[in-house]
């Protein structure tokens, strides 16, 4: 039998960042090449100023020895403002697991880390020694992040190496975003000190230092150098490009991740690894972005030139270096490509330029920016010099030409790649987001994670809530499977497994990604669970939409809930005002129901007590308007809602017969919200579909109601044509979720509009009525006049629910097409 796959944690901040994604990269790299599963777990909060990381709440609270069998921390991000001291215990809370700390050497915790002393004192010194620079000021990292305090003790020990005075107002903190590294060249330039140089201690506050500059007129490099820390992926393309010390962020996950693994087997494993950092000199410290690279240098017109073989391994490091390749299967390029340009250089052409695309398609799979292989082209043209065997040098130079025509092509390829993919993420995140805002209710909510979360590259998704108070079992809302919804399990389980027992069975390996679902950082709703590999920005994105949705449906169900029970408290002054409202409602029941083209029956039947139902028909002279809806609630205010929906509906299609039934409801919305937030000081909202119809059968419709019913002549079965719209007085405007849809009669087909008093009428056991009876009911008597379907359908919800409790409108038209289009 094998052996059971082991499952490791990657514990995080968020997964937007630059850091961030670099290393989640090389953590999932890492855990598809020793095979384990992997379940990336984010979205708590960054730690901030304030902020006490606590491993007993929220998402990291769930990562357990039921869960998984080791942890990758995020150290250095996910705590930066705790201290060492801090972040010691939250490693040491998730015992037994064993951890590794990537970032921040930590007492007794195995720990990966890079050598933060030696890059921040190489970036200090290049801008002294090889640019001259005098006046160097620093934008530290936070004051209690040991990354920070170890670079910026670099700065210092560099300072002091050169016999330099430390000047404490060329010293500004910042928090390693863009935003405070443009804070914080803001505070040095306000103090009004000279200086001719920026180190940063990251990239981004680098970067953010440099707009700061460019704002200000000042010139990068020409007036201020500038370099940074990290040479995240960005950093190579702005404007100038950024000077940086290179910092291994995929080889510290990998690393992290085969420490992991070691200690699941049992190996002793060294308590810190440290990997070393290196210098990149770029254009904002005015080196360029080839000035690490070594000259060309003309060789005499008829030497010989030295042979690959002859300096081979010189060759192989120099290669090494020009080229970030972090995969330790592609650690052995540069020795493939010295054994192609050989095949190339006796005779087999083509050979180096197809092993030269082999290289950019699997350094591309790696994320390697692929424009640093012009630096290994430029690397070799300047040590090979001309061909052996008397080949031409033209025909070497028209190589060199090639291969740098394939290195721009291949990297401008990717980079469109990840543009289009980036644009099409956020594309599809702005409409989840638009009909996220819509959900009022969990069934609603459901659909839309249904239809939304595939067009995201979430296609396994399980969203569980919170079912107690302390959060110790969770509840499945919500459960698809290769894109396709399943019925959730009905019953709850330990908030430990994060999803529902089955979800993660697979025998294959897989990489998930965990997150709260949570609303500001107060109200933990649940988890969410999704497959890996969609673009990093959905994951947060989405996360905060689903947790907008749920707190508008826990809003909703907050407003029906204080709405039922003052209901209770006010009975009997509501039963006084049932009957006014009673007889608000029967007296604008339309008294005349003629609309050219139509035969047309209706009624309403209020209940015990009533609430808002609404119909109404108003001929034109090429048709008619038709409006049904219901007003949430019960009573007097739910009756005059009502009126105020009848009167406006009834003075806009007068005003205008042609108007667009969307443009009406939307109208109709804004005033509505105004009478019943501002006037009224209640919350009630209602549903409202208006129909504008025309003689030749066309029929235009807007709003938000049950589904319209038309039984068709042709085929004698009946259709539901759904209503897409918002309630009315639930948002101020609602334009731009309102649109017109038509449908088309021909002639004998019924039309049927109802409110939810019939389909939801519940009989002695609680069954609905259900839209599928109703149509049952219309499809057996669709021959009968329209009294006769109308009476049907009330005789038998009537059989169905003796006593309904809510209001019942029901409304049937049959078409009757011109005689000149038969």
């Amino acid at each position: 039998m094998a052996a059971k796959r082991h499952t490791i944690a990657l514990l995080t901040d968020y997964l937007c960042g630059e850091y961030q994604s670099e290393a989640r990269f090389g953590v999932e790299r890492a855990a598809e090449a020793h095979d384990v599963n992997l379940i990336v777990a984010f979205g708590e909060t960054r730690a901030r100023q304030g902020y006490t990381l606590d491993a007993r709440g929220g998402i990291y609270s769930l990562i357990g020895a039921t869960t998984v069998d080791g942890a990758v921390i995020m150290s250095s991000a996910l705590t930066n403002h705790v201290g060492p001291d801090g972040a010691r215990e939250f490693c040491r809370s998730l015992a037994p697991l064993p951890v590794c700390s990537v970032g921040l050497a930590l007492d007794g915790i195995p720990s990966v880390i890079v050598d933060n002393a030696v890059g921040g004192e190489a970036a200090v010194a290049h801008v002294l020694d090889d640019h001259a620079c005098k006046r160097v000021a620093y934008i530290s990292g936070p004051a209690n992040n040991e990354e920070a305090k170890l670079r910026a003790v670099a700065y210092r020990r560099a300072l002091e190496a050169r016999a330099l005075p430390y000047d404490e107002r060329l010293f500004v903190y910042g928090d390693f975003l863009i935003d405070g590294g443009r804070r914080a060249m803001r505070e040095l330039l306000g103090r009004r000190v000279q200086f001719d140089a920026v180190v940063a201690g990251n990239d981004n506050m680098a970067l953010g230092a440099m707009d700061t500059l460019k704002a200000h007129g000042i010139d990068v490099p020409g007036d201020v150098l500038v370099c940074g820390f990290d040479d995240v992926a960005v950093s190579r393309v702005t404007r100038p490009s950024l000077t940086t010390v290179r910092h291994p962020i995929k080889e510290l996950g990998a690393l992290a991740v085969e420490t992991v693994v070691r200690q699941l087997r049992g190996e002793r494993v060294p308590e810190c690894s440290l990997l070393p950092v290196e210098l990149t000199r770029r254009e904002s410290c005015g080196c360029g972005y080839y000035a690490a690279l070594p000259r060309a240098t003309a060789a005499p017109p008829r030497r010989e030139p030295l042979s690959i073989a002859a300096q081979r391994e010189p060759l192989e490091r120099a290669l090494a270096r020009c080229v970030t390749v972090p995969a330790a299967s592609r650690e052995a390029w540069p020795r493939e490509l010295l054994s192609a340009l050989e095949e190339e250089l006796s005779g087999r052409e083509g050979r180096f330029l197809t092993a030269l695309q082999d290289l950019l398609d699997a350094a591309g799979r790696e994320g390697v920016a692929l424009d640093q292989f012009q630096g290994a082209i430029t690397l070799l043209r300047s040590k090979i010099g001309r061909a052996p065997g008397g080949a031409s040098e033209d025909r070497l130079e028209r190589l060199w030409h090639t291969c740098r025509i394939l290195i721009s092509h291949a990297s401008i390829r990717a980079e469109g790649e990840k543009r289009l993919y980036l644009e099409r993420a956020s594309v599809n995140l702005s409409w989840t987001g638009m009909f996220f805002s819509t959900c009022l209710g969990m069934p609603t909510l459901r659909r839309t994670l249904a239809a939304e979360l595939p067009k995201l590259d979430l296609t396994h998704v399980a969203i569980s809530l919170f079912d107690d108070p302390q959060g110790a079992t969770l509840q499945s809302l919500f459960l698809m499977e290769n894109s396709r919804e399943v019925e959730p399990p009905p019953a709850s389980f330990a908030s430990s497994r994060l999803a529902p027992p089955g979800f993660l069975s697979s025998s294959e390996r897989w990489s998930v990604v965990a997150m709260p679902l949570t609303f500001g950082e107060t109200e933990n709703y649940g988890v969410a669970l999704v497959n890996s590999g969609a673009n990093e920005m959905v994951y947060d994105a989405a996360r905060l939409q689903i947790g907008s949705a749920m707190k508008a449906v826990s809003m909703h169900r907050e407003i029906v809930r204080h709405v039922e029970v003052r209901e209770r408290l006010e009975q009997e002054r509501v039963h006084q005002e049932t009957l006014v409202a009673k007889h608000i409602q029967t007296t604008l029941v339309p008294a005349h129901l003629h609309v050219e083209g139509l035969d047309l029956s209706a009624m309403m039947r209020p209940a015990a007590e009533v609430g808002g139902d609404y119909y109404d028909v108003l001929p034109t002279r090429d048709g008619g308007w038709l409006g049904i809806g219901d007003v949430a609630g019960h009573g007097l205010v739910a009756g005059l809602v009502m009126l105020m929906i009848q009167s406006m509906v009834a003075a806009m299609t007068r005003r205008d017969p042609r108007a667009r039934p969307g443009e009406v409801v939307s109208a109709l919305n804004r005033a509505i919200y105004d009478n019943i937030r501002d006037r009224l000081k209640r919350d009630e909202h209602a549903t409202l579909l208006l129909l504008r119809y025309e003689r030749d059968g066309r029929v235009t419709f807007a709003g938000a109601h049950d589904d319209i019913l038309v039984c068709r002549a042709r085929t004698r079965r009946s259709e539901c044509i759904p209503s897409s719209g918002v309630w009315v007085g639930v948002l101020p405007s609602i334009d731009a979720m309102t649109r017109d849809a038509e449908l088309v009669l021909e002639d004998g087909d019924l039309l049927v509009l109802y409110s939810d008093g019939v389909t939801e009428a519940r009989n002695a056991h609680r069954e609905q009525f259900g839209l599928s009876r109703l149509c049952a009911t219309v499809e057996a008597a669709q021959d009968a006049p329209v009294d006769d379907i109308r009476d049907r359908i009330l005789r038998e919800v009537d059989g169905w629910c003796p006593s309904p409790d809510d209001d019942i409108t029901i409304v049937v038209g049959r078409y009757r097409a011109p005689a000149a289009a038969l």
